[in-house]
């Protein structure tokens, strides 16, 4: 659950963090105007930014005003952050696909990985982590089983099918230096993002029931945060609202 930000003062003369301090406080006050329309009496999901493609400079002025979990999707860019930025005592998310190759790489920086889809990704992952765990020590990797919840698989954003589910949570709890947190999904365009996030919240309480420890809800963006609330979101991925539109790739 996120923790109270407790932000350095900002500068009026840095305009950027300035913004990022007003949109970050504008994310706030919907997510908690969202548990209290939802009537949820519990603490506020865990706010993950997410800041693919934006500079390093601006992720460190997101640590300066309190933000502690970030969130990428392509794991060059990832890696190359977590580097520069080790200082900022950052908590770093993998929200994208994740290409086995990719596995010793994420282990490296990643505390938690909201995609796992395929069981070849466990396994890679697996080897990946025990191979980092003997050389670090590191902490288990928080897996979250993507779901995909597009009636036409064809036309998704991915994830493993709702029946595949179970068969993956064994797979993960039983793997070393895994710990299974939950399920994660993205609502499917062009659909209601309620009956979406109604229909994850009924594959997590299935899943719950068979790993009762895996009961993190890793689910909506910044159009959809009010819906993933109102069906259980733990953890939101909050992009665009917070830093803004992308910057042009050169």
């Amino acid at each position: 659950m996120t923790e109270p930000l407790n932000p350095s003062p900002v500068d009026p003369a840095d305009t950027r963090t300035a913004e990022l301090a007003g949109r970050l406080a504008v994310v706030g006050n919907r997510i908690q105007a969202a548990m209290s329309s939802a009537g949820k009496q519990a603490a506020a999901p865990r706010l993950i930014v997410i800041t693919k493609f934006h500079p390093a400079a601006d992720i460190r002025r997101l640590a300066d005003l309190g933000v502690r979990d970030v969130g990428e999707n392509r794991d060059q860019e990832a890696a190359a952050k977590a580097v520069e930025l080790a200082d900022c005592g950052l908590t770093w998310h993998f929200v994208g696909q994740v290409q086995t190759k990719k596995a010793k790489s994420v282990a490296r920086y990643a505390a938690a990985v909201h995609s796992v889809d395929r069981p070849q990704l466990v396994d890679a992952l697996a080897k990946a982590i025990a191979v980092e765990q003997a050389g670090s020590g590191r902490a288990d990797l928080e897996c979250f089983i993507q779901v995909g919840l597009d009636e036409d698989a064809a036309e998704g954003r991915g994830g493993a099918a709702p029946a595949v589910v179970p068969h993956l949570a064994d797979q993960v709890a039983a793997a070393a230096g895994l710990r299974l947190a939950g399920v994660m999904a993205v609502a499917p365009l062009g659909v209601d993002p309620e009956a979406a996030f109604e229909k994850l919240a009924r594959v997590s309480a299935e899943l719950v029931a068979q790993h009762p420890d895996a009961g993190a809800i890793s689910a909506g963006m910044s159009q959809d945060l009010e819906a993933a609330i109102k069906f259980g979101a733990t953890h939101l991925r909050i992009g665009s609202d917070i830093l803004g539109t992308r910057p042009a790739l050169g």
